[in-house]
C-alpha cells in the first residue's frame, strides 16, 4: 500500500513514523491492524509528544480507556520532567495559572483534563472529579472541558418517579 506522508507535512515526526500513523488511520476498521501500527509508531518515536497525542486519541476513540489513560499520563510525565514541575498541586497550580497560555502548559492541562475524562469512563469518579476541579480552577474559559465534566459528575441523581 502506497502511503503519501507529504499529505500531513504539518505533522512534525519522521517520515517512517508518519507512515505508520497514516496506516493506522487507513486501517481504522481493523482494530488489531491499526493498533499494531500505533504501537509500532510509539515504540520507535522515543516518546515524541505528537505521537503520544495521536496514540491517546486513537485509544480513546477505540474505547481502549486503560491505554488512553496510560498515554495521557505519559504526556503529563514528559511535560512534568521537561518543566521540572512539582508533584505538589498547591505548588504547581500558580505556575499553571501564570503560564496557562503557553503551548506546553496548554498541552499539560489538556492531557490532565483528558486523564480526568478517561478516569470517569473507567468508573473512577472521585479521581475524575478531583482532576476536573483542579483544571477548572485554572481554566476560567473552560477551554479544556473540565468544568463541563465536573458538572456532569457532580449532578445529583435524578429520581425515577
Amino acid at each position: 500500500m502506497q502511503v503519501d506522508a507529504n499529505r500531513f507535512s504539518w505533522f512534525q515526526v519522521p517520515e517512517d513514523i508518519k507512515k505508520l500513523l497514516i496506516l493506522a488511520a487507513q486501517n481504522w476498521e481493523n482494530t488489531s491492524d491499526s493498533e499494531k501500527y500505533i504501537q509500532q509508531a510509539l515504540s520507535i518515536s522515543g516518546g515524541n509528544t505528537e505521537v503520544l497525542v495521536a496514540a491517546y486519541r486513537f485509544f480513546y476513540y477505540k474505547n481502549n480507556y486503560s491505554l488512553a489513560l496510560q498515554t495521557a499520563v505519559k504526556v503529563l510525565d514528559k511535560i512534568k520532567e521537561q518543566e521540572h514541575f512539582s508533584d505538589n498541586w498547591e505548588q504547581l497550580k500558580p505556575i499553571l495559572i501564570n503560564r496557562r497560555e503557553e503551548p506546553q502548559i496548554r498541552l499539560y492541562l489538556n492531557a490532565y483534563a483528558a486523564a480526568g475524562l478517561v478516569l470517569a469512563k473507567l468508573g473512577e469518579i472521585e479521581r475524575a472529579k478531583e482532576i476536573s476541579a483542579r483544571v477548572k480552577e485554572i481554566d476560567k474559559k473552560n477551554d479544556f472541558g473540565a468544568g463541563i465534566l465536573l458538572d456532569i459528575l457532580s449532578r445529583p441523581a435524578e429520581d425515577d418517579d
